[in-house]
């Protein structure tokens, strides 16, 4: 029993000294798009251009009941809310388990809760970039370029100034492609996007988001 007591009094002690230097600020609820790609269950941080939500994170992840998965593989939009956590520990690249309630849809507006405090393992850092605080529009759009498992790939367009746009696009052909254009405009219609990325070959549009990123 006494090593035991040593033993969970270390586990604090490490947990506190790892978490020390995390900045309060990034404390918040940080919903996250929910998608598959072959075997593979994803999450992707909806981002924001102000903390705590100023960050672009694509996280692999393991549901606490398979359900997630079958309903981010059929359905066209679901959303995770999880509980309050620091989202420092995802940009940091750490393996967290948290609470989650599924959604259909946006769960902040009209999505349908279709399951309640689902246990979720954040497993694997995919992608992540900060947002830079600059208030200046860009007509400038690039995307970056992440590997999934199973040579999975997908494009992430990098968010820059206000107002802006979150966009994730899966591609299925490992061709290369132009993946930066001057467009003239901060935030083009997304089928204009869509065409002006079809070099990159068949690809499936996930999410495509304004409102968060309008700077109103």
């Amino acid at each position: 029993m006494k090593v035991k007591g040593w033993l969970y009094c270390f586990m604090f002690l490490f947990s506190a000294l790892t978490h020390a230097d995390l900045d309060p600020a990034y404390e918040g609820v940080h919903g996250m798009l929910v998608f598959t790609h072959e075997s593979g269950l994803y999450a992707s941080h909806m981002p924001m251009h102000m903390k705590p939500h100023d960050a672009q994170i694509i996280y692999k992840i393991s549901p606490g009941d398979p359900f997630l998965f079958f309903l981010a593989k059929d359905a066209d939009l679901v959303t995770i809310k999880p509980e309050t956590f620091n989202l420092q520990r995802l940009m940091q690249g750490e393996k967290l388990t948290a609470k989650v309630d599924v959604y259909m849809g946006h769960f902040e507006r009209g999505g349908a809760l279709q399951y309640e405090q689902m246990e979720v393992t954040f497993l694997e850092q995919k992608y992540f970039r900060m947002i830079e605080p600059q208030s200046e529009p860009s007509t400038l759009q690039v995307y970056d370029e992440v590997e999934l498992d199973r040579g999975g790939r997908m494009l992430v367009h990098q968010i820059q100034g206000i107002p802006s746009y979150d966009h994730l696009i899966l591609v299925f052909e490992n061709i290369g492609c132009v993946r930066q254009f001057d467009v003239g405009q901060a935030v083009p219609r997304e089928a204009f996007l869509i065409n002006r990325l079809s070099t990159c070959g068949s690809m499936k549009p996930l999410y495509y988001e304004t409102q968060d990123l309008a700077g109103n």
